[in-house]
C-alpha cells in the first residue's frame, strides 16, 4: 500500500494520484437506521454489513440514484461493495466513492480490495484511506482490460471456493447426521438425566464481580471453555478465601460443563485431567457423571441434534435463550446402554469424528489458499504485472 509521498517505479503509461483526488463529491440521500430496515420492500438498502444487501425500503424519495457504478465503503467495518444499481443508504458508517472520469469504478473497487489497512476496531477507517495513493493506467481501456482479467479470475476462484465451502459444510452435516442416527435409532433403556449426573449450576448474583479477581490463584472457568472445548486460555482468578467460600462450584477432571445462555446454549466440553483447580462461573452448568456413566458418551449425546432440539425447545425460544431449570433438565430422558456399550459407541464416534476433522481441515486449507491466490493476483494487477497469460487458477 502506497502512502502520500511514497515513490514507486510505475509501469509505462501509469500514473499515481492521492486517494481523495480520485473521487467526485457526492450528495448523500437520507440514511436509514438499522432498526427500521424492512425484510421486504421496493428498494434494497446497502449498509456496511458483510452481506451485500442488508434490508429493504419503500420510500422512493430516499433512493440514491447512480449515474455510473460506485463503491460503498464501511467506515467501521472496512467492507467494500461495488454497486451498479439505485439503492437506499443504511445508517452510520457508509461512505460512497464515486470516481472521476479518468478512473474506472470497478478498477477502483478492485484497487481497494488490494489495500490492507490497520484494523481500528469499530473506529472509523476512512482517515487511513485518505493517506494512500492510487496507481492506475492512464488509459481507461487498459484499466477495463485489467478489470476483465480480474473478473474472469475471481469468477473461477469463487466457483472453486463455493464448492470447497459446500464440501466443508457437508462434512460437518455428515457427522451431525451420523451422531443423530446413533442416538435416534437406538433401542437402549431410557433413563432420566438426573439419574445419570449430579447437577451444579454456576453461582448467581454478584458473587463473581470482576473487582474480586486476582492476577493468579484459583481459576474461574467461563462459557468459552465449553464452547471451544479447550482449557488453556485462562483470564480470571480468585484467591484461596473466595475459592473455599465457593467450593461447591469446583470443577474436577471428568466433569462436563455446558453453556447456559445465548447463541451457544448447549455447547459442552469434558474437563481434561490436567486442569488447574478452579470453579465455574454463572454462565455454566457442571455435570458430574455417576458410576457406570461415560462422560464422553454423555458429551456426544449432548452435542447431537436430538438433545440440541430438546434444549432449545425448553429454553422457550427467547431472543437470548437460557438453560431451563435443573428440575426440567433432570427429567429429560436419555438413551443409556451398559458402560461397555457406551465405551464401544464412543470409540466408533471418535473414529468418524477424526475422519470428519481431516476433511474439514483439508477444505479449510483450500479456502485459505484460494483467498491467498486472490491477494496475489490483486498485487500483480496493481503493480502492472498482470497479463491474462500469466494467471493460473
Amino acid at each position: 500500500m502506497m502512502k502520500k509521498g511514497d515513490t514507486l517505479s510505475l509501469p509505462k503509461g501509469w500514473e499515481i494520484s492521492e486517494f481523495e483526488k480520485c473521487l467526485e463529491k457526492v450528495t448523500y440521500t437520507n440514511k436509514i437506521q438499522k432498526k427500521d430496515f424492512k425484510e421486504q420492500g421496493n428498494y434494497p438498502i446497502i449498509s456496511q454489513e458483510q452481506d451485500f444487501i442488508n434490508g429493504y425500503w419503500n420510500n422512493e424519495a430516499d433512493l440514491f440514484k447512480i449515474q455510473k457504478p460506485i463503491v460503498i465503503f464501511g467506515d467501521h467495518t472496512q467492507v467494500k461493495k461495488y454497486v451498479d444499481f439505485d439503492f437506499v443508504l443504511g445508517a452510520d458508517g457508509v461512505k460512497i466513492f464515486q470516481t472521476k472520469n479518468n478512473i474506472d469504478p470497478k478498477y477502483f473497487y478492485y484497487f481497494l480490495q488490494n489495500v490492507v489497512s490497520e484494523n481500528l476496531g469499530y473506529a472509523r477507517h476512512y482517515r487511513l484511506l485518505k493517506e494512500i495513493s492510487v496507481a492506475y493506467p492512464k488509459s481507461i481501456e487498459e484499466q477495463q482490460h485489467i478489470v476483465s482479467i480480474l473478473d474472469k479470475c475471481f469468477a473461477a476462484i469463487d466457483k472453486v471456493k463455493a464448492n470447497a465451502e459446500q464440501n466443508f459444510k457437508n462434512a460437518k452435516e455428515l457427522f451431525e447426521s451420523y451422531l443423530q442416527g446413533v442416538f435416534e435409532k437406538s433401542s437402549w433403556e431410557m433413563k432420566k438425566w438426573g439419574e445419570l449426573c449430579e447437577f451444579v449450576r454456576g453461582p448467581f448474583g454478584g458473587s463473581l464481580k470482576k473487582n474480586i479477581f486476582k492476577e493468579s490463584g484459583y481459576v474461574v472457568y467461563e462459557q468459552k471453555h465449553a464452547i471451544h472445548d479447550h482449557f488453556n486460555q485462562l483470564r480470571y482468578f480468585i484467591d484461596e478465601e473466595k475459592f473455599n467460600e465457593m467450593k461447591r462450584f469446583e470443577l474436577f477432571p471428568g466433569d462436563i460443563i455446558m453453556s447456559c445462555s445465548g447463541a451457544t446454549l448447549g455447547s459442552v466440553a469434558v474437563v481434561p485431567m490436567d486442569i488447574p483447580r478452579g470453579i465455574i462461573n454463572q454462565a455454566l452448568l457442571k455435570l458430574t457423571p455417576k458410576k457406570g456413566v461415560s462422560a464422553d458418551f454423555l458429551k456426544h449425546w449432548l452435542r447431537s441434534k436430538v438433545f440440541q432440539e430438546i434444549i432449545f425447545r425448553y429454553s422457550g425460544g427467547a431472543a437470548i435463550p437460557n438453560v431451563p431449570s435443573a428440575k426440567i433438565l433432570k427429567d429429560i430422558k436419555i438413551p443409556c446402554p451398559t458402560i461397555r456399550e457406551q465405551e464401544r459407541i464412543v470409540n466408533e464416534i471418535e473414529i468418524v469424528f477424526a475422519e470428519t476433522q481431516k476433511l474439514e481441515a483439508m477444505y479449510q486449507k483450500k479456502i485459505a489458499d484460494l483467498d491467498e491466490l486472490k491477494k496475489s493476483i490483486l498485487q500483480k494487477a496493481f503493480s502492472g504485472e498482470l497479463t491474462e497469460k500469466g494467471v493460473v487458477i
